[in-house]
């Protein structure tokens, strides 16, 4: 195909003959591309020639890459204007008008030239005869990957399923090319322009999809521009009785005489001047959804709630000096604050935000990056360049040896992951759309520095998946910041997070867990790891039976392992308490304890299990036998209040006691030989124990043990709480009325 090629008879207006190219002014119209013409498309004969179709094109990325080699360019153009010639869109305009206005609308963006080659073909593949083979050879390697991923899976291949599995080939390709994305969310967004001539159902369908998953993925590549565009027109095709309203308020709000965000900027400059700072102060108006947003927010609109003000500064150490300078010579809004430079957006962004407030009450939020932050704010990736070209040596002077990777953020790398455990294109569909809603992501830190990126509300559960993939099958549990926490904990930005691993092979997941599992992969994995594992038992969907006891072995110990379905432990709720054979019968179980009057038969309660040095108190129960609690025991306060008198009871000279200790621990195997080894070196004698059945892969122990001496007590408690798995250790309460 050559640039000779022209089809005069081609339908549509033309908007005059072809002129000799002319020296370009700064400064040019914008091409209107639905009065472009045959001429004017194809452009002068001449090779060597740029068409005028591209000249805008051209000026737009000239502006950002001004030594840009434009030779690809022209060539893409040319074949793809010659391979669309004769397609006409919906709307009635030559279909060479979409590439043309996706290409411009990356290059407004900065976009590099192989990434508007690859806009100017991104549908002759799909539209037309050309080959993938005859872009890899005409165009290179990466034009042609480009073209591939942004290219749509036939409906008659695929069927309902074409449009998931669409998406899902353009995710794993974006994994490879950040470039994919870029190309589809301009190619959406001018397609949304245009969206005018379908049919109202079909509108909605493409603004729905637009609104789940194009949106989201541009906020998450930080392509702000396309995003806030995006945003108003579904806004305006979902809702329009709701758009109308917001764009009533906008017109209004135009039509004021008087524009305190004009007067605050004002006076942001004359502050900044004075200090010496230089600075450019500009007013951004909100776009509709923004404003939209505000008003539901707050109610009835003031003038600076239609708008930010935007400070761009030449250095980072800039942003922070006029930071002190607005807020020492304006009121600022502390509650507003918002530190995006020391701590970046996992899309790149970077910002101070805050807010100055004037004297009528008008409260203006406030912007300040360098000029370089907002490039990357307004464009994200796309500012970016090429992402694989060899740093310059500015770059590498500037990156101490290292280079940031754009195109495998945490969150893409977390949706490559997960996809291809989706068992079928609904499942990856849904799901995708679900994870794309959590639009907030923080970061936790490993014990060894490296870093987990999670959406915000994650918990230790979606951690373990996100570290170890399916062998987080075997955690047992976590530390939060250093203390033991449940895998259910919710984490924070910033917090430390430890997670213990299990050592048995045949550990298995929670069916609890997928309450807790906020992140597709972990719900994913643990879906496939129970439909893989269906329970035991009566296949009707009754409770399985109860496990059977197991006695303790000689030393008191038996086996706990991880995630049985039957643990090796006798229920608490089963009968009695089984004695350990290290028990010596007959032995007393009292410390020696004074009463007034002398010679009453004492008896230690068992609610509260008192032992000295604990403060005491006694009551009197049939037999003319004395009970001892400890005064904050429930029971004290129930009988107090049903008038029994308090008899005066003293520990004496023996510190031999009895003590019921309650051990709480994640799931592990030979946890309870552990536990009773531990307390055996502590001299511990254990006299009865009962271990509940696993809940949520954490389970309860209850002691009764006999000391030599009470002052070992609290080394006893100690060392049950360092054996690993165990999390709290605590002496027995009782249980409160009614609880």
């Amino acid at each position: 195909m050559s640039a000779e090629a022209t089809n005069p008879a081609t339908p549509g207006p033309v908007a005059g003959p072809a002129t000799p190219a002319v020296p370009r002014r700064k400064a040019r119209a914008r091409l209107d591309l639905r009065r472009l013409g045959r001429a004017a498309l194809l452009g002068p004969a001449a090779r060597d020639r740029l068409p005028d179709a591209i000249s805008h094109v051209v000026d737009a990325h000239r502006a950002h890459h001004p030594d840009a080699d434009l030779e690809p360019l022209r060539r893409a153009y040319v074949l793809a204007e010659s391979s669309h010639r004769g397609q006409m869109r919906k709307s009635g305009e030559p279909y060479i008008t979409h590439p043309l206005a996706v290409t411009l609308i990356l290059a407004e963006l900065g976009a590099e030239t192989t990434t508007l080659t690859a806009s100017l073909l991104h549908d002759t593949v799909e539209d037309t005869e050309v080959t993938l083979d005859q872009v890899r050879d005409q165009f290179g390697e990466e034009v042609r990957f480009l073209v591939d991923g942004v290219t749509k899976l036939e409906k008659v291949d695929y069927g309902a399923a074409a449009e998931p599995e669409t998406f899902r080939k353009m995710l794993v390709a974006t994994g490879n090319d950040v470039r994919v994305m870029s190309i589809k969310l301009a190619d959406r967004l001018h397609n949304m322009r245009t969206l005018g001539v379908m049919r109202p159902e079909k509108q909605a369908r493409i603004a729905k999809v637009t609104r789940d998953v194009l949106i989201p993925l541009a906020e998450r590549l930080g392509v702000q521009a396309l995003k806030t565009e995006l945003e108003d027109l579904v806004f305006a095709i979902l809702h329009p009785e709701e758009y109308e309203h917001t764009r009533e308020l906008i017109v209004d709000n135009a039509s004021r005489t008087d524009d305190p965000l004009a007067e605050m900027a004002d006076e942001m400059r004359k502050v900044l001047r004075e200090a010496d700072i230089q600075a450019e102060v500009l007013i951004r108006p909100r776009h509709f959804v923004s404003v939209h947003r505000v008003s539901r927010k707050r109610g009835r609109l003031r003038g600076a709630d239609f708008g930010r003000l935007l400070v761009l500064v030449n250095e980072d150490a800039d942003c922070y000096g006029v930071l002190g300078e607005l807020h020492t010579c304006m009121t600022p809004v502390v509650s507003e604050f918002k530190d995006f430079i020391a701590v970046p957006k996992f899309n790149l962004y970077q910002s101070l935000h805050t807010a100055v407030a004037r004297a009528d009450g008008q409260v203006a939020e406030v912007l300040i990056r360098t000029h370089q932050m907002h490039k990357v704010a307004e464009a994200g990736v796309v500012a970016l360049g090429n992402p694989y070209a060899p740093p310059s040596e500015e770059q590498a002077a500037s990156s101490d040896g290292e280079r940031a990777d754009p195109t495998r953020p945490g969150w893409l790398s977390r949706l490559l992951d997960w996809q291809e455990g989706a068992p079928d294109p609904d499942t990856f569909w849904s799901t995708l759309r679900e994870d794309l809603a959590q639009d907030r992501e923080i970061t936790v830190f490993r014990p060894d520095g490296g870093t987990l990126g999670l959406p915000e509300g994650a918990t230790c559960v979606d951690a373990a998946y996100a570290q170890y993939g399916e062998d987080a099958h075997a955690c047992i549990g976590a530390r939060v910041n250093g203390r033991l926490a449940t895998l259910s904990t919710v984490l924070r930005d910033g917090d430390t997070v430890q997670l213990l691993m299990g050592q048995d092979p045949a550990s298995e997941p929670s069916r609890e867990w997928l309450e807790h599992a906020h992140t597709p992969a972990a719900r994913i994995a643990i879906q496939r790891w129970l439909a893989a594992h269906p329970p035991q038992g009566d296949t009707q969907g009754g409770e399985k039976p109860g496990p059977a006891p197991v006695p303790a072995a000689a030393d008191g110990s038996a086996s706990l392992e991880a995630g049985s379905a039957e643990p090796a432990v006798r229920p608490a709720a089963e009968g009695p308490e089984f004695r350990s054979a290290a028990a010596p019968a007959g032995r007393s179980t009292n410390a020696s304890v004074l009463v007034d009057p002398p010679g009453a038969t004492v008896r230690l309660a068992g609610c509260c299990t008192p032992v000295p040095p604990d403060e005491v108190t006694g009551f009197s129960v049939r037999g003319g036998v004395v009970t001892v609690h400890r005064v904050e025991c429930a029971a004290v306060a129930r009988m107090k209040s049903a008038g029994r008198a308090e008899v005066g009871v003293r520990w004496g000279d023996t510190t031999e006691c009895r003590v019921t200790l309650v051990a709480e621990s994640f799931v592990r195997p030979h946890l309870l030989a552990d536990l009773t080894e531990a307390m055996a070196l502590e001299g511990a004698e254990i006299v009865s124990a009962t271990v509940e059945p696993p809940t949520q892969q954490r389970v309860r122990h209850t002691y009764t043990v006999e000391l030599p001496d009470a002052a070992q007590l609290p080394g006893l408690m100690r060392a049950m709480r360092n054996v690993a798995g165990v999390y709290d250790v605590r002496r027995a309460q009782p249980h409160t009325p009614g609880a």
